[in-house]
């Protein structure tokens, strides 16, 4: 969990949601994410798993506990779970 989170889940930073935009040729990966628990935790993986070369969008969905990536080609997963990781979190697989 990210160290601005409190464990009830509020957390006092403000931030915007990613969203996700469609491009011909993208190809959209859901990922399970462990750890996110606030506004907070969703602008620190939007940026991790944006600043990425070939993503194109990354939208958080905090009640689900998922994280989609457009990417332009098929997703390497082990470089977005890197970074997912470096910002303090944990993927746990693509989600069905």
């Amino acid at each position: 969990m990210s160290d601005c989170c409190t464990p009830d889940g509020s957390c006092s930073t403000n931030t915007t949601r990613g969203g996700t935009t469609a491009v011909a040729d993208s190809h959209t990966t859901v990922y399970a994410v462990a750890g996110m628990t606030c506004g907070h935790c969703e602008s620190a993986l939007t940026k991790a798993i944006g600043d990425l070369d070939g993503v194109l969008s990354v939208g958080v969905d905090l009640a689900a506990g998922h994280v989609s990536v457009t990417t332009d080609s098929e997703p390497d997963d082990a470089r977005i779970a890197k970074a997912v990781d470096e910002a303090g979190y944990e993927v746990t697989g693509r989600a069905a």
